[in-house]
């Protein structure tokens, strides 16, 4: 039995992939963001150049960087400028800081409910003073709700509306 479960801080494999995807959400929103942002400041890249590094930058923050193809490449050729932006992240958007550390520290409690440690994404980001570390750990069921809320707010979910009252 490993530490987490003696000390009953085991979460409910069902938990895990609701989170997962509250996670892609706020890694959606970061993308979405630092894309216009690129836009507006870039305009020696090409559109595809754009979304390549807006994908390097989310992917380098969250450290799921992408292995093959074209996507590899680019961070490869372009290292010193992935850097730079991830560096700019916290300054460029402060409004997304809180999401991006309840996001993370809910990444890695989900990778080590997996056997996978994403405890160095957690700690870059510290050290790029993305993390709020003030800031308390969301229950997961409060962590999933924002991140719907921050969703609808960037467009890429329909908002929630209350259900109707049942009829008798």
């Amino acid at each position: 039995m490993s530490d987490n479960q003696e000390n009953g801080e085991q979460l409910d494999s069902k938990l895990i992939p609701p989170l997962r995807e509250a996670i892609d959400m706020v890694r959606m929103v970061l993308y979405d963001a630092l894309r216009k942002d690129l836009e507006q400041r870039e305009s020696d890249l090409s559109s595809s150049e754009i979304k390549l590094l807006a994908g390097a930058v989310v992917n380098s923050l969250f450290g799921t960087p992408n292995p093959e193809g074209e996507a590899a490449a680019f961070v490869v050729a372009n290292r010193e400028r992935v850097e730079d932006e991830l560096r700019g992240v916290s300054e460029r958007f402060p409004k997304y800081c809180g999401y991006l550390t309840d996001t993370l520290r809910m990444q890695v409690i989900c990778d080590n409910q997996e056997g996978g440690n994403s405890l160095p994404s957690l700690l870059m980001a510290r050290a790029l003073g993305i993390l709020k570390e003030e800031r308390p750990l969301p229950m997961p069921s409060s962590f999933m709700i924002t991140v719907r809320a921050l969703g609808a707010q960037c467009g890429l979910l329909v908002p929630m509306s209350p259900s109707e009252p049942p009829t008798d």
